[in-house]
């Protein structure tokens, strides 16, 4: 690992499970925190990582041996039924062994509600501890959620509806699913065929076939062996985001479904798995892989974040039934034209612009007082200011109450205290959107900036009269 990489490493957003759980009455100053934490390095690396506490990350390192065991002793399928389906149809319903030569990858699907069976009819046996490993992962996976909603200020029980009841009731089928998975295992049928790299060129970096996936989860946590899982960042570069990990930690990144629920305030991870470099070891790279997926009978509509008073794109207002949103292909093109992130608010931007320009029209037949044209610039400067400021920083604007925000001003728990500390808010500046500021807040914000930028506005104004 060269030193960008550790630079990088050392900055995804680090927590621990213990200060993530959420509890009744006033968030701790300590959770306010590690929830910040959180989003930040979500919305900067789409990745962060969360440390478990010692028993669930030895019961996580013991899923692995099991799971290195169970690959290694296990034959390839010569037909069928070693393949994954490719119906889209079957997403809730994968249990058991299937290998994708594509990918170069083997996996072991635990569903709770589904008995995985053999070709010939028999139980399959699983790799050992996943029930444990699933309910561990399954509880870390809900905290993390809870710490999203939080952090946009939506209700504790906003994802409640979208997930599996718990436990799951009599003759339900678990949505969710966790993956005892392979990468590359020296004796793969048909690795041979496919692998480029050679012992003289140990650097050169191999991955799968498909190198721009995006999981339609809400959220998935990974645990593996070796490092190799490489995550696209803000700025559209790869970063490895699980190279020197303790032993305790786990990587977690927000899929498509979150995406859009929260009306694309929480970008999905692109993400990409590196399969060379592993002709000296004889297991290939295990991980175990947990999924948190919605209900195929629930619904994605973003309603939640419109009550919140969140700006919701016109693409997020239509309600779509999560099975059919799974069967709808979705590509990282489609989503980042460009490597451009969507921006939830591009109709309220155009419809900004739209006014300005017809304001500035307006000018040449009606001039405007010099009071005015001093708001106007001001609410044109304050825009850009605090866009770059939030961009520089990775945070994402959101819409909240001027009357909230100003009656919380000098109290420890105002609503927008996290973004405020994120973005360097000038203190006793109410935290908003520009063109929500009334203009004397303009003008405040302006002066706490920038001293003296009113008084050189009325010289500019003074000599151009």
């Amino acid at each position: 690992m060269d030193d960008a990489e550790a630079h990088i490493l050392a900055s995804l957003g680090r927590v621990r499970l213990c200060d993530l759980a959420a509890a009744d009455g006033l968030p701790s100053d300590g959770y306010k925190m590690c929830v910040s934490a959180l989003t930040q390095s979500l919305a900067q690396y789409s990745a962060a990582v969360i440390e478990l506490p010692p028993a669930d990350g030895a019961l996580l390192r013991s899923g692995l041996d099991s799971a290195r065991l169970f690959f290694h002793q296990r034959g390839y399928g010569s037909g069928e039924d070693a393949l994954g389906s490719d119906d889209s149809r079957e997403w809730c319903k994968t249990s058991g062994y299937y290998a994708d030569p594509q990918m170069w990858l083997e996996m072991y699907d635990y569903r709770p509600g589904i008995t995985a069976m053999e070709p010939t009819g028999a139980a399959e046996l699983p790799p050992s501890g996943l029930p444990d490993i699933f309910s561990v992962l399954g509880k870390v996976s809900r905290d993390v959620l809870y710490a999203i909603s939080f952090s946009l200020n939506l209700r504790s029980c906003t994802f409640t509806e979208l997930l599996d009841n718990i436990p799951l009731r009599s003759q339900e089928v678990s949505s969710s699913v966790l993956s005892a998975c392979c990468h590359s295992r020296p004796s793969f049928e048909g690795v041979q065929q496919h692998s480029v790299a050679s012992q003289d060129d140990e650097q050169l970096l191999m991955f799968s076939d498909q190198e721009h996936q995006i999981d339609k989860t809400l959220l998935t946590l990974v645990k593996s062996d070796r490092s190799g899982l490489y995550i696209k960042d803000l700025q559209g570069g790869w970063i490895l985001v699980d190279g020197n990990l303790g032993p305790h930690d786990v990587v977690v990144y927000p899929g498509l479904a979150l995406y859009r629920e929260t009306a694309g305030y929480v970008n999905p991870a692109v993400h990409k798995t590196e399969v060379g470099n592993l002709q000296e070891c004889m297991f290939g790279r295990c991980s175990l892989v947990f999924k948190l997926m919605p209900r195929s009978v629930a619904r994605l509509s973003g309603s939640e974040m419109r009550a919140a008073g969140h700006g919701v794109d016109a693409q997020f207002q239509i309600p779509i039934l999560v099975n059919d949103f799974m069967q709808t292909e979705h590509s990282a093109n489609q989503l980042f034209p460009n490597n451009k992130e969507p921006s939830p608010h591009a109709e309220q931007e155009a419809s900004y612009n739209f006014v300005m320009k017809r304001k500035k029209e307006g000018r040449k037949t009606k001039p405007l007082p010099p009071s005015k044209r001093l708001r106007l610039e001001a609410q044109r400067v304050l825009k850009e200011r605090v866009q770059d400021i939030a961009g520089k920083k990775g945070v994402k604007l959101r819409f909240c109450s001027l009357r909230e925000c100003e009656s919380h001003i000098k109290s420890l728990d105002r609503p927008c205290e996290n973004i405020r500390i994120e973005i360097g808010w000038p203190p006793g500046v109410p935290f908003v959107h520009p063109h929500d500021l009334p203009n004397k807040a303009k003008v405040r914000f302006l002066e706490a900036y920038e001293p003296g930028w009113t008084a050189s506005q009325q010289d500019f104004e003074s000599r151009s009269l």
